[in-house]
């Protein structure tokens, strides 16, 4: 057929100038689109005589497949470029060491306990710690707490066992 190996010629030349993907589908439609130049020689193929349509069908099949095939190559080359280039932008050296994690921080029903002992510092008052194991006396009885008060069942204190015949207020875990 007349006209085709211009039209191969430049097809691939079109391709191959592609610089990026929208550009290398612009040649992809100006080709093989609906109202490309090879899909218009197809069309053409119902007005041929049979004798020419035998021809010229498998020379335009070979020429569409031949562009396919060089936009399938292209489209790949350009995807690799994409790639290296994303590559190269991204890179990370593995053996560095890492970034040393920050520290944690001070929950912050300490920090107000922390500024409140501040405060009261400031004021002339000081932390004193007492000792874990107390007397019932110094635990209820002196915050005049009642004998029938919840907090007092073996279930919210843990008093300590006391030998037999001592008559001393128990003591609790303070």
């Amino acid at each position: 057929m007349d006209g085709l190996d211009d039209l191969r010629a430049r097809h691939l030349a079109a391709i191959g100038d592609a610089a990026d993907e929208t550009a290398l589908e612009a040649a992809r439609l100006a080709a093989l689109g609906k109202k490309g130049e090879v899909a218009l020689k197809m069309r053409d193929l119902g007005a041929m005589s049979p004798e020419e349509r035998r021809t010229a069908g498998p020379a335009l099949n070979a020429l569409k497949d031949e562009i396919a095939a060089a936009l399938a190559a292209r489209k790949a080359a350009l995807g690799d470029a994409a790639l290296a280039e994303r590559l190269a932008a991204e890179w990370l050296d593995v053996t560095l060491p890492p970034r040393p994690r920050a520290a944690g921080v001070i929950h912050p029903v300490s920090q107000v306990t922390e500024e409140v002992v501040a405060i009261f510092a400031e004021m002339g008052f000081g932390v004193k710690e007492g000792p874990q194991i107390e007397s019932a006396w110094h635990n209820f009885d002196a915050l005049n707490i009642p004998a029938e008060h919840p907090s007092r069942t073996e279930m919210d204190t843990f008093y300590m066992a006391r030998a037999e015949g001592d008559d001393r207020p128990r003591n609790v875990l303070r």
